[in-house]
């Protein structure tokens, strides 16, 4: 195919390397499984690299970092190896290729993406300038790693973010960013049947405070407030004395994620004696296309002059780490990975003859990006 003939790009290994990581299941909230797939990413991308990578453990959580030169100004490459399939999903959903399409968990978030970052810097003729950071955590929010992805992302001159691609092979040039809170309310027991009047009902109060956060989405804006979570109450003969619910909040800028938590901080209880506490805040700030903008544009010029299949964008509601790259102000772009669907669903796949072009896409755009910052 055009624009593979620079180097050993290689479906069969690409496929033996894949395989082996599908099959080490690594669910994100079992850091020994965690462990054990650094343990097997290591050896993967030290076979193909020729170099170990740094491992770092944080919190008990192992991430991955091969940093090739000690320059100021790298393109750093991004992937995560933890999935959200918990230990035993491979016997209902046994690694396999059938038609052209990949089936396997974890496959398209994000393992595939992650060996096509291997792969096309083992292609590099030159690798100078160049980091390819693995994290653990990507599926639960990065608490461990987000530090770590910001520090790299400083000292980059772009961030290249091997998340599956959107509909289609589309780029992701923009990202929600994501706040995440916990309302709580604290009101006071008394039996349900003999003096009712007597309680606070934390239930009653938490209906209030559900619509009233709903109400601050903006549809116009992009804006979601979404109650999630929610529990109250001991037994069913008891007014409840405390209740909380989750409330997931996307928005496509930082001035939307603001106007939000300064909304939901202001709260008031609508029942005499209750009282509301709100936990939690900005998880993710967006990744806005200003922050993309250039990096595409060099991707669809890179696409075209190698004859590779067009490159389109899309923008959506979901983060990766690549919010927090284009948080500190690298430019950003995302889904560079696999192209496929189901992410996170039983229907999770990868089309195959899709994985050797959008590897070349990569290192291509990697070269041209380290021979600028050289």
């Amino acid at each position: 195919m055009p624009g593979t003939s620079r180097g050993a790009l290689g479906l069969e290994m690409f496929l033996a390397d894949l395989r082996e990581l599908v099959e080490c299941e690594s669910p994100s909230s079992d850091q020994a499984a965690v462990a054990r797939s650094a343990d097997l990413v290591a050896r993967i991308g030290a076979r193909r690299l020729g170099a170990e990578p740094e491992r770092i453990t944080i919190d008990g959580c192992s991430h991955l970092r091969w940093r090739f030169g000690d320059g100021e100004r790298q393109v750093l490459l991004l992937a995560h190896h933890d999935t959200v399939w918990p230990l035993g999903t491979l016997a209902t959903h046994p690694y396999a290729i059938t038609g052209g399409v990949l089936r396997g968990p974890g496959c398209l978030d994000m393992l595939a993406g992650l060996v096509m970052a291997i792969h096309a810097l083992a292609d590099l003729p030159e690798r100078t300038g160049v980091t390819l950071l693995v994290t653990g955590d990507e599926e639960l929010g990065s608490p461990t790693s987000r530090a770590l992805i910001e520090q790299e992302a400083r000292r980059a001159t772009a961030a290249l973010v091997l998340e599956a691609s959107a509909d289609g092979g589309a780029l992701k040039v923009g990202r929600k960013g994501v706040s995440r809170y916990e309302v709580h309310v604290a009101g006071r027991a008394a039996h349900a049947g003999l003096e009712p009047e007597k309680g606070v009902n934390t239930t009653v109060e938490l209906a209030h405070l559900v619509i009233a956060a709903s109400a601050l989405g903006d549809p116009a804006a992009g804006t979601t407030v979404t109650p999630t979570v929610i529990a109250a109450g001991t037994t069913s003969n008891t007014v409840p004395a405390s209740g909380s619910f989750a409330l997931d909040v996307r928005a496509w800028s930082h001035d939307e994620q603001l106007r939000v938590d300064r909304a939901l901080r202001s709260l008031t209880p609508n029942l005499p004696g209750a009282a509301i506490e709100i936990r939690g805040g900005v998880n993710r700030p967006p990744l806005e296309e200003p922050a993309s903008r250039s990096l595409f544009e060099r991707a669809v010029a890179v696409a075209e002059r190698l004859g590779l299949p067009p490159v389109s964008g899309a923008t959506v509601g979901g983060a990766s780490d690549g919010n927090f790259t284009a948080g500190v102000g690298t430019p950003t772009l995302d889904g560079l990975g696999a192209v496929g669907g189901g992410a996170h669903a039983d229907h999770e796949h990868v089309v195959v003859a899709r994985l050797l072009d959008r590897t070349v896409l990569v290192r291509e755009l990697v070269a041209e990006l380290r021979e600028d910052g050289t």
